[in-house]
């Protein structure tokens, strides 16, 4: 069992949500990353698990954006975010002052397709909704 067993278990308790499974292992193996990634060249933060409430709880995200779990970003005002609203729960990108959810700017549909793309794509500024 990983270390970070206990503490994705209370998050996902803090939250009343379950994390998608591909999300899980990566944080119980890799647990975090904070890099440029080539050749995209965007910077991607994804944050440790020991960081999910703090991250979530500050700026109200959870007010202005229900569903929502912050897990990143592009380590300024960009936040990489699932949207729990739906089932499963795609990633979208939500600026810190974003008001709604009407802002969000969809990444991928899973996290594993969003690793995957990211370092051909990097950030998706433009991609409409599915």
């Amino acid at each position: 069992m990983s270390s970070n067993e206990g503490p994705i278990t209370q998050a996902e308790q803090h939250f009343g949500i379950q994390l998608p499974p591909d999300y899980r292992h990566f944080l119980t193996t890799q647990g975090s990353m904070s890099q440029f990634v080539l050749p995209a060249d965007d910077f991607l933060m994804i944050n440790e698990v020991a960081e999910l409430v703090d991250v979530n709880e500050a700026g109200e995200f959870q007010e202005r954006f229900p569903g929502s779990l912050v897990i990143g970003g592009d380590g300024s005002r960009e936040m990489l975010t699932y949207d729990f609203r739906q089932d499963p729960p795609p990633l979208v990108l939500l600026d810190v002052s974003a008001q709604d959810w009407s802002s969000a700017i969809h990444q991928a549909p899973s996290f594993t397709a969003f690793l995957e793309e990211f370092p051909q794509t990097g950030w998706k500024w433009d991609a409409p909704q599915p």
